[in-house]
């Protein structure tokens, strides 16, 4: 990709190597891609446009975070290997990615032999500097967040499938490096932004920092990296994840990449991560002797409504819909001018429209309608040589210059929404521009003087377009295309003379609302996200089933195999619930059970149906029914 100049966007003082590298989180396998996900990998591409247009030498990572004890066991239930298990389910993210037209250098996970090596080398250093140590645990252990847990951690509810564990572990000496982390943060303010999560950080440090358990025995849990020194552990799925930042730009393996990328720029995350990246990761990078980031940036949540997006609300985002219904640009143009970076913020289909509708269909695209429909019409659909050297035709010049200028102060102060919000202000200002000088009109009376007008309102436009195009890279690529516009430079002159323009579609069609809302009324709309119809409700058979025999399945702490009764039929149910019940605690009960579920095979047994459970996040108990007049086989409504 050739870079284009934007003037003073390349600051004076950048060392003579201007480059840039910027890392998302690496997303966990297990997880389905939502707006979340696609919020901060868009923004992370944003960002390495724009600095990419800047003449800047950019690094985009980005990636899955692939070992761990959930992997483990969501391997077993479906009875493959953990690496398998991973290999298929990589693919969601790289399929969201190009839809989303991610441009990333490197994407990278944790199961690759480039990053298992790079792991083991820094715990070796570690551990060879005095910062590991063994020692025995007891305490409450979430599997869900595969950590321990404080007891009031536990009481808060926001904690499944506890367990007491008393087991020998690995711990990293992170108290060690409390007071050389909390003088790293006060003196260098960018380091976590922005400054309320700096604050927040420097809050948490006020209190004694314990040190951090880096290990699971293998007994427990196999799927993970192991410990150099001590073959029968497996390292902490966190220490692991996060050393993938120095993994990419060749650490270990290639010292003069590494040297030219790291420290990162920016470690752009949630704010649901920010602990782990700017207390975990930084004691551990001053453990092993490497520098540190240079900054973390921790935006925030995406709300439906007033309320956090969650799989249990069903009001998940689906951005693989949204871009199916309304296109890519339109969906990374909401996303990033919608947040306010730091600050949640609320999605809701109405304010998706009327962005839409208004930013882009009214001020963007009709602008460009215009003026291409007017050369057309007037000129042939030529290029005047001349741009308008009134006063109002200057005005937009300097307005374009100044705008330029300001967009790169926001991008540089992470600001993206207030850069968006610049540029069409730029572009509502060239509308304006248009109902002033009225070129339809003044086309009859001096053509030569509609004619510059015209050439002023295109190269606003073009310039308008190349600010736009890290946000819309396919929109503002047809307005560039209509005015031949080949030049990178955004600087005020770019247009070619003489060019007859292309024609082009309607840049952004207008979202009829009316429409929507008939459409809605009559059944044709899908419903939202995790409503269903009766009819689809209807296709669940749910019967009562005797379970006659219960077993743990061989080498699964989580499985049991149940043989059961569905009036005279016959089934075996293969199910995860071995940590609260014993095999003869189910023998005998009438439980309900999905009948007409599609057979599935897990950790290499035929399971014919589905138990129904409830869990309250600590324990989990299976449904079940009196017997008395009550026999198996008998239909659930």
């Amino acid at each position: 990709m050739s870079a284009r100049v934007l003037p003073e966007l390349i600051k004076k003082d950048d060392p003579v190597k201007p480059t840039y590298y910027i890392t998302t989180p690496i997303y966990y396998v297990n997880d389905n891609p939502h707006i979340g996900h696609a919020y901060t990998t868009i923004l992370s591409d944003v960002l390495a446009r724009f600095k990419r247009s800047g003449g800047h030498e950019v690094f985009f990572l980005t990636g899955l975070d692939e070992h761990g004890q959930k992997v483990q066991q969501a391997a077993e239930e479906r009875g493959v290997d953990p690496q398998k298990h991973c290999d298929e389910m990589a693919p969601r993210f790289l399929e969201l990615w190009e839809k989303l037209h991610i441009e990333y250098d490197d994407f990278i996970r944790t199961t690759e032999p480039r990053h298992v090596a790079v792991v083991q080398q820094v715990l070796q250093s570690v551990y060879d500097n005095g910062d590991i140590y063994e020692d025995e645990y007891e305490g409450l252990y979430s599997v869900s967040e595969e950590r321990f847990i404080t007891e009031k951690e536990a009481e808060s509810g926001e904690f499944r499938d506890i367990k007491k564990l008393k087991e020998k572990n690995y711990f990293f000496r992170m108290s060690k490096y409390q007071q050389q982390l909390i003088d790293h943060i006060e003196s260098n303010p960018e380091f976590i932004q922005p400054k309320h999560r700096k604050n927040e950080v420097l809050g948490f440090l006020k209190q004694q920092l314990e040190d951090l358990c880096i290990s699971r025995p293998k007994s427990r849990l196999n799927w993970g990296i192991e410990l150099p020194f001590d073959s029968d552990y497996v390292t902490y799925v966190w220490f692991d994840a996060l050393i993938n930042y120095i993994t990419s730009p060749g650490f270990g393996s290639d010292e003069s990449r590494f040297g030219t990328w790291w420290p990162a720029n920016v470690h752009l995350i949630g704010k649901d991560i920010l602990t782990t990246h700017s207390v975990y990761w930084p004691t551990m990078l001053m453990s092993a002797g490497i520098e540190l980031p240079q900054s973390i940036f921790a935006h925030g949540w995406w709300l439906s409504g007033e309320t956090k997006m969650s799989k249990s609300l069903g009001n998940i985002v689906d951005p693989l819909g949204l871009i199916e219904d309304f296109g890519v640009d339109p969906v990374r143009y909401y996303l990033m001018r919608e947040m306010v970076l730091g600050q949640d913020a609320a999605f809701t289909m109405e304010s998706f429209i009327k962005r839409y509708n208004s930013d882009l269909a009214n001020d963007f695209g009709n602008l460009l309608s215009r003026v291409s429909n007017l050369i057309q019409k007037f000129f042939d659909g030529k290029l005047s040589e001349n741009e308008d050297e009134s006063n109002d035709g200057i005005e937009v010049k300097s307005s374009a210059e100044e705008t330029i200028r300001n967009v790169n102060a926001c991008i540089d102060a992470m600001k993206i929404n207030e850069g968006i919000e610049e540029t069409l202000q730029f572009i509502r200002g060239v509308n304006k521009y248009m109902e002033k000088t009225a070129p339809w009109k003044l086309a009859k009376e001096n053509a030569a003087a509609a004619g510059s007008v015209l050439r002023t309102a295109a190269e606003a436009l073009r310039v308008g377009s190349l600010l736009l195009e890290p946000v819309m890279p396919n929109r503002t690529k047809i307005v560039l295309e209509t005015f031949g516009s080949t030049s990178n430079d955004i600087s005020w002159g770019g247009l070619s003379s003489g060019f007859v323009i292309k024609q082009h579609d309607i840049l952004f069609p207008r979202i009829d609302v009316k429409k929507m809302e008939e459409e809605s009324s009559s059944g044709k709309q899908e419903l939202p996200e995790g409503i269903i119809p009766y009819e689809d409700f209807e296709k669940v058979d749910l019967q009562t089933a005797k379970v006659v025999e219960a077993e743990k399945v061989e080498k699964s702490d989580r499985l049991l195999k149940l043989q059961i009764e569905i009036g005279n039929e016959k089934r075996q149910i293969v199910s995860g619930i071995a940590e609260y019940y014993t095999p003869e605690e189910l023998i005998g009960k009438m439980v309900i059970v999905v009948a007409n579920l599609k057979p599935a095979t897990i950790f290499g047994i035929e399971s014919h149906g589905m138990l129904l459970a409830a869990s309250n996040k600590k324990e989990l108990s299976v449904v079940t029914v009196s017997s008395d007049g009550v026999a198996s086989g008998e239909k659930v409504f």
